[in-house]
C-alpha cells in the first residue's frame, strides 16, 4: 500500500532524538553534594586564615564547622553501622580526624574531612544518574497507543493495558507502541535505539516492529505479540539493572577488607594506649603515643597512593576528550584485555554517504548519449531535495559538495519504503529502491542494471536507482564512512591486549563483513539485538576475560553495563550509553581509545609505585612508635612527608608527555597487560 503525501510530514527524528529523553539529577539536589561543598567552602576560608597568622579564634571554629559539616554524615552511618555491630573506614578516617584535632593537627583533618565528603557525593551523583538514565530509557516507549476494535473504530488507551493479540494504528511519525508484526502497510521505522542500524529499515506485512521506534512517513496496522513488560525497550531496562547489580560481589569485597582494617586499627590503637598503662606509664605519655599511633598509621598516604595518579590521568585524558567518570574506571580500564566494539556510530560515522554514481550507457535520452555523473546526480538530488530520509539528504549534500545546480522540482510524491518522484526540468525522475525480482519490473537495461545493483549491494552498499520517464538512467550508491583512524586504533588495541578486537552490531552480515575487511578486522558478529550484545559479552567475562565495549547507541547499553568498562561515543551517543558507560569519547576520536587505556596502565604502574613508598614510611614509623618513642613532630613530619612524596610522584601523569607515550604504546609483557 502506497500512498502519496499532500502536506510535508514532521521532520524525520535524528538519532539523538530517537534515544532516550534526558533526565539529569541536579548535582545540588543532593544533600550529600551540598555537604560536602559547605565543607570545602569553609576549609578554603580557613586555611588563609591559618597561614596568614590570623589567631586560632578566627581559623579554629572554621575548620571546626568543616568537620560538621563534612563528617556528620559519615559519622552517622559509621554510629549505625556500629548498631550492627560492624566498622567501615569512613568511621576511621572520622575517628583518625578527630585524633589529629586532639594532637594539634586540626588542619590535616580538615583536609581528611573534605575528601572523604567529596567522595561520598560523587558516589551519589553517579548512582542517581544512573538511575536517571535507566528511567528515561522508559519513555522511548509512548504512553498511549492508537488501538482499532472490531467495529472499525479506534481508541487510544495506554500502552501498558495492551494485550498479545491487539491491533494498533501506527500513524506517520508516531513511535510504535508496543513490540509486534505489520499487518497492513508500508512504511519504514528508525530502529537505531534497537539494532543501532543507521538508516530506517523498510517495514511492510509481516515484517516485525519494536515499541518505541520512530514510523516513518507510512501508516501501519500492526498485531502486538508482546506484553508491555516483554517488550525490547523493557529487557534493556532489565538487562542494565541486573548488570549493575553484578558489581555488588566485588563491593561485598571492599567492604569486608575495610572491616578487618577498622578493626585491626581500633584494637591496636587502644592496644597502644591501655599496654603502657599497665606497665605504669602515664596517662598523659600514654596518650601521647596513642594518638601519634593513630596519626602515622592513618591511611592518609595510602589513600593519596592510589588517587594522584589515577586522577591525574583522568584530568589528562579529560583535557585530551576523553571523560573517564571516575578514578575507579580509569584504574579498571587498565586490567582489560578484549575489546569489543559497536559499528554504526563506533566504528563508522553513524552518516550515509554518496559513494558511486553510474549512469547506464543504454539508459539516456532519446538520442541514445548516456547521462554524465554530474547530470545524474544533479537530476536526482533535484527530486530529492524535499525528502527529509537520510539517504535523500546524503544524495543533496553529495550534490552540493561537488558544486552542482539543482533545477527546482515539481509535483513532489514520496512513496514510503520506496521512493520519491517528482518533475525536473519537465521530466518525471525517480529515485526508488531497486525493484523486488518478483515485481515483474521492466528495464530497458535489465543485465547491465542487475549486475551493477548485485555487485554494489554485495560490497555492503545501499543502492537506489534513477528512473527518467520509466527508464532506468543510472545507479547510485550509498554507505555509512568508517571513522578516520579507526584501522589504526584496533591495531594499536591489540598490540595493547595482546588479542583481536572484535565487532558486535545490529547491522547485516554484509554490511559488517565490508566494515571488517576495511578495519582488519577478523572475528564479526552482525544482526545482534541487544540482549544478544549482552550475552555475547558475558559469555567472553566466563571465559576469564575483562571485556572493555565501545559503543554509541540504547542498543550497546546492555553490553556496556554488562561489561568490565564501557565507552560511549559522545557525539552521536544517546543519553542513555553516555550514562551506562564509564567513560565518554567528547569528539568521537578512536584514537583516544587505546591512549586512554595506556595512560590508564600507567597509572596502575604509578600506584604500585605509591603503595610502596606509603607502605614503608608506614610500617616503619608504626614500627618506631610501637618499639620506641616517636616524638609527635617527626611522626607527622614522616606522615605529611610520605603523603606529599606519593602525591607528586602521582601528579607525574598530568604532563603532556604523559599523553603523548599513551598514545604510541609500546607492547608489555602479557602479566603487565593484565595486571
Amino acid at each position: 500500500m502506497s500512498s502519496t503525501v499532500t502536506r510535508r510530514p514532521a521532520p524525520e527524528a535524528t538519532r539523538h532524538e530517537a534515544a532516550a529523553p534526558r533526565r539529569r539529577t541536579r548535582v545540588f539536589a543532593l544533600p550529600e553534594a551540598r555537604w560536602a561543598a559547605a565543607s570545602l567552602a569553609l576549609f578554603l576560608i580557613a586555611l588563609p586564615l591559618q597561614l596568614t597568622g590570623a589567631p586560632a579564634a578566627l581559623h579554629g571554629p572554621l575548620y571546626a564547622a568543616a568537620y560538621v559539616t563534612g563528617g556528620w554524615e559519615p559519622a552517622w552511618s559509621g554510629l549505625r553501622a556500629l548498631r550492627r555491630r560492624t566498622l567501615d573506614v569512613d568511621l576511621l578516617m572520622i575517628v583518625a580526624a578527630i585524633g589529629a584535632a586532639a594532637v594539634g593537627q586540626m588542619t590535616d583533618g580538615a583536609l581528611l574531612v573534605v575528601i572523604f565528603a567529596a567522595s561520598g557525593a560523587l558516589e551519589a551523583l553517579a548512582t542517581a544518574r544512573t538511575a536517571d538514565s535507566v528511567r528515561g530509557l522508559l519513555d522511548l516507549a509512548p504512553a498511549t497507543a492508537t488501538r482499532l476494535l472490531d467495529d472499525g473504530g479506534e481508541e487510544t488507551v495506554p500502552t501498558c493495558a495492551l494485550a498479545v493479540g491487539d491491533t494498533l494504528l501506527v500513524r506517520p511519525g508516531e513511535r510504535i507502541g508496543a513490540d509486534g508484526r505489520v499487518l497492513d502497510g508500508v512504511s519504514t521505522a528508525d530502529q537505531a535505539t534497537i539494532t543501532g542500524e543507521p538508516l530506517p529499515v523498510a517495514k511492510e506485512p509481516g515484517d516485525e516492529v519494536f515499541a518505541g521506534t520512530l514510523n516513518g512517513t507510512g501508516a501501519l496496522r500492526v498485531r502486538v505479540e508482546r506484553d508491555a513488560a516483554d517488550s525490547v525497550i523493557a529487557r534493556i531496562v532489565a538487562m542494565v539493572e541486573e548488570a549493575a547489580e553484578t558489581k555488588a560481589p566485588t563491593q561485598l569485597f571492599i567492604e569486608k577488607v575495610e572491616q578487618r582494617y577498622s578493626v585491626g586499627m581500633v584494637a591496636t590503637t587502644l592496644a597502644v594506649f591501655a599496654v603502657p598503662l599497665g606497665f605504669g606509664a602515664g596517662m598523659t605519655d600514654s596518650l601521647l603515643r596513642a594518638m601519634t599511633f593513630m596519626i602515622v598509621a592513618s591511611p592518609c598516604a595510602v589513600v593519596l597512593a592510589t588517587m594522584p595518579p589515577l586522577l591525574s590521568a583522568v584530568a589528562n585524558a579529560g583535557r585530551h576528550g576523553v571523560l573517564v567518570k571516575s578514578a575507579v574506571v580509569m584504574e579498571r580500564l587498565g586490567r582489560i584485555d578484549t575489546v569489543a566494539l559497536d559499528k554504526t556510530g563506533t566504528l563508522t560515522e553513524g552518516t550515509p554517504y554518496l559513494v558511486a554514481v553510474h549512469p547506464l550507457p543504454d539508459g539516456g535520452p532519446a538520442d541514445g548519449a548516456a547521462l554524465t555523473e554530474d547530470a545524474l546526480l544533479t537530476a536526482a538530488a533535484a527530486a530529492e531535495h524535499r525528502s527529509e530520509h537520510p539517504l535523500a539528504r546524503a544524495i543533496v549534500r553529495a550534490a552540493r559538495e561537488r558544486g552542482l545546480d539543482l533545477p527546482v522540482a515539481q509535483d513532489f510524491t514520496s512513496t514510503p519504503g520506496t521512493g520519491v518522484t517528482a518533475t525536473v526540468q519537465g521530466r518525471t525522475i525517480t529515485v526508488a529502491a531497486p525493484p523486488r525480482p518478483s515485481s515483474g519490473a521492466h528495464d530497458s537495461a535489465p543485465n547491465q542494471l542487475t549486475a551493477c545493483t548485485r555487485e554494489l549491494e554485495e560490497a555492503g552498499h545501499t543502492v537506489v536507482h534513477v528512473r527518467r520517464e520509466g527508464v532506468t538512467v543510472g545507479v547510485l550508491a550509498l554507505a555509512d564512512r568508517v571513522r578516520p583512524g579507526a584501522a589504526a586504533a584496533l591495531a594499536a588495541l591489540r598490540t595493547l591486549t595482546g588479542s583481536a578486537p572484535l565487532l558486535l552490531t545490529g547491522d547485516n552480515p554484509r554490511a559488517a563483513a565490508r566494515l571488517a575487511d576495511q578495519v582488519a578486522l577478523t572475528e564479526v558478529r552482525a544482526g545482534l539485538l541487544p540482549q544478544d550484545k549482552a550475552a555475547a559479552v558475558r559469555e567472553l567475562a566466563h571465559t576469564g576475560r575483562k571485556v572493555l565495549v565501545v559503543g554509541d547507541g540504547v542498543n550497546d547499553a546492555p553490553a556496556l553495563a554488562a561489561a568490565h568498562t564501557g565507552i560511549a561515543m559522545g557525539q552521536a551517543g544517546s543519553d542513555l550509553a553516555l550514562e551506562t558507560a564509564d567513560a565518554v569519547i567528547v569528539r568521537d576520536e578512536l584514537a583516544t581509545v587505546p591512549a586512554v587505556v595506556a595512560l590508564s596502565r600507567a597509572a596502575r604502574r604509578l600506584v604500585v609505585q605509591n603503595l610502596a613508598i606509603a607502605g614503608v614510611f608506614l610500617s616503619g614509623l608504626v614500627l618506631w612508635d610501637l618499639a620506641g618513642t616517636l616524638p609527635l613532630p617527626l611522626g607527622v613530619l614522616g606522615h605529611e612527608g610520605s603523603t606529599v612524596i606519593v602525591g607528586l610522584n602521582g601528579l607525574r601523569l598530568l604532563r603532556e608527555p604523559a599523553w603523548r607515550r599513551a598514545c604510541a604504546p609500546t607492547p608489555r609483557p602479557r602479566s603487565d597487560r593484565a595486571g
